[in-house]
């Protein structure tokens, strides 16, 4: 297989991990959403902490946010980019995420997000992971912004 083609699969795969781990993150199965995550995995949330070390921290935090929203989960990716090695690639997006209140009202916010993969064993795993919201600085205001 030449590189191209290798580039090219390489990113099929890690477009393909990322609907089922946006699809795990709609259906709240963190089982699901955690087969993507490397066990040293750092991450970078917009809320509640600075970073979490390891699948274990950033999975309580995963789980504390499931409990935010009553009902549906909104948990959508716009605008990915994926560039691929061998061995790593980066991947960025928007992702449109929230859910649906008790009221049937959807609450819903525009992040940013980056992810970093490694594949070890053959298998493409997120090692770093980064969200966030712009912000006004003079008001320390979250923006939520439409793309």
């Amino acid at each position: 297989m030449n590189t191209q083609t290798t580039l090219a699969s390489t990113e099929t795969e890690i477009r393909n991990a990322l609907e089922d781990w946006a699809s795990a993150a709609r259906a709240k199965d963190i089982a699901r959403i955690f087969a993507h995550y490397a066990p040293d995995i750092v991450a970078f949330d917009a809320i509640a902490q600075l970073q979490f070390k390891g699948a274990d921290a950033y999975r309580a935090h995963w789980e504390t946010c499931m409990t935010m929203c009553d009902g549906p989960m909104i948990f959508e990716l716009h605008e990915l980019q994926i560039t691929a090695g061998e061995d790593l690639a980066f991947v960025h997006a928007l992702n449109r995420c929230g859910g649906t209140g008790p009221d049937g009202k959807e609450m819903t916010a525009w992040m940013r997000m980056t992810a970093c993969y490694r594949k070890t064993h053959g298998k493409w795993q997120v090692v770093h992971e980064h969200f966030s919201a712009p912000f006004d600085p003079e008001s320390a205001k979250v923006l939520w912004l439409e793309p």
